[in-house]
Order: C-alpha cells, then structure tokens, then sequence
C-alpha cells in the first residue's frame, strides 16, 4: 500500500536519527514494529510504501501517518528555527527529517534505557526486552516481537532484565512499569497537557531525569519545545552558541537557554543539531 507525503521526507535521517530504536534497514525497505504490528516501509518518489501484518493496512495507514509526523509543516518549523547559519546547514543536509509521534510507553522505557548508553546499545536492549516479553508478530517468513505491555513488563524479574544488558536501568523499568499499569500515570493524557505539567509528571518516574523526560515529550507527547541535552547537544551549545559560559551551565539551564533562543520548535532544532553533529564526529 502507498502513502502520499506532502512535503519532504527523509526517511532515513527520519528512523535512523536516535529517536527510535527498533528500525532495521534491508535491501531499501525498513522493517519495524509499530502499534503491535510488523511493518515494511520505504521511501518511494510518490510517497512512502508499505506492508504491515496482523492489521489491516488501509486501517493502519492513518496511524503510519501520525508516527511519522507527516502532518508536520516543516517549512513553517524551518523558518521558526533556521535563526542561524548551523541550523540552516543542517537544514541543508537533512531537510525532511521529521519527529516521530511514538508509543509513549516504548518511547519511555528506551530511552530510560538511554542513560549513559549509546544508540546501538539501546536498540540492543529494547529489541532484547521484546523479544522476551512481547508477543511474536509474523512477517513473510520472518518473527519479530511486539513491545510488551506495561503489565508484562512490571511482573518482569529485575535480575531478567540484567541479563539483558540494562545494567543499573533494569531496577527502575518495573518499577516505572508499574506505575503505568496501574494508572497512576497516564501516559497519552500527558499529549493534551502543558510542556511543564507533562515534564513534571514524567520526571516523577524511576530512572527519568531531564534529558530522558524531554526525549519522551518530544519524540511521542508533541512537545514540540521540548529539548534534550545529552553530551552532544551539550557539546553543540557551548562550541557554537555558548562558549566557555555553557560549560559551567547545569543541563536544565542549557535546557531553559536554548528553548528560550530556538522557540516553540526548539525540539526540532535540538534534533537537527544533535544528528548533524553525532554523524559529523563519526
């Protein structure tokens, strides 16, 4: 089945850009999981085409479109946040990257996974997490797994997860797990909450400080002024913007700067900077 896509896109610089870690790319097709369900996508020149199982795909299609935030106008965000000479070069190179609107729940646990971790670890350990808790969903001849619930994931042994490879991340996924099975948080009603009230909330969660809670507004709660410092964006904003005085900022001060100078889209600011400088300094 096809999609059309008005407006850029750049699916690569899209799926392969740190904001989602279960996208395998083979011969041209990118195979994932998404909502449950077993997914091929590429890009083609009259707009994305795909097969997906066990749901309908005609069904599935209007959601394909929402995670990966193909209502976006990016042409309106570029001229809110091209206010200099580094983001309009990495407007250049990567123009039609998107943010995904994500499960915020996966979203959460990867990147509670992300502390002090690298992207290809991550992606070790969310597809590990799933292929040991998550129901198999099948795919011409292939099996991948769908990513467990919060339930699954709060009867999970802590000693199980370590054996996974999460590390000093494993005590606090069944512990945030539990929270959201048992409805104390609410993860989807946070996409209707302010930037500072979903932001407290999540930070509340185990293992959560302000780099990972603002990953998860930016990348499945549309908080679109969301902005992540991890070490490269820190790195961003004291060689280009701050100089010495960025060094000596906390993150939530860099965090607060950089939101006040980028706008209401500085998360799409924040995630052109962080992968034309992470690709930069391979």
């Amino acid at each position: 089945m096809r999609i059309a896509v008005d407006g850029p896109l750049d699916l690569q610089a899209t799926l392969e850009s740190g904001q989602a870690f279960r996208w395998r790319r083979e011969d041209g097709w990118y195979g994932g999981v998404v909502f449950s369900n077993a997914v091929l996508l590429r890009r083609t020149a009259r707009g994305i085409e795909f097969r997906s199982t066990p749901e309908d795909e005609e069904a599935l299609a209007e959601h394909l479109v929402d995670y990966l935030g193909l209502s976006d106008d990016l042409d309106a965000i570029y001229r809110s946040i091209a206010v200099d000479e580094h983001l309009k070069a990495a407007i250049r190179r990567y123009r039609g990257m998107r943010i995904l609107r994500q499960d915020p729940w996966e979203c959460l646990v990867s990147f509670i996974c992300s502390a002090w971790s690298n992207v290809h670890r991550v992606s070790g350990n969310i597809e590990a997490i799933a292929s040991r808790f998550g129901e198999p969903v099948h795919q011409d001849g292939g099996t991948r797994h769908a990513f467990p619930s919060p339930n699954e994931l709060a009867a999970a042994d802590e000693a199980a997860l370590r054996i996974l490879g999460l590390g000093f991340r494993a005590k606090y996924v069944p512990h945030t797990a539990e929270l959201v099975a048992s409805g104390e948080v609410n993860l989807l009603t946070l996409r209707e909450a302010s930037y500072d009230d979903a932001l407290r909330v999540v930070l509340s969660l185990p293992g959560v400080g302000d780099k990972v809670a603002n990953c998860v507004l930016l990348f499945s709660l549309d908080k679109r002024e969301a902005f992540p410092v991890d070490v490269w964006i820190q790195r961003v904003l004291c060689d280009l913007y701050l100089g010495g005085a960025g060094r000596k900022m906390s993150t939530r001060t860099l965090r607060l700067w950089a939101q006040d100078h980028f706008g209401p889209y500085a998360g799409y600011a924040n995630h052109y900077l962080f992968h034309d400088r992470r690709l930069a300094a391979r």
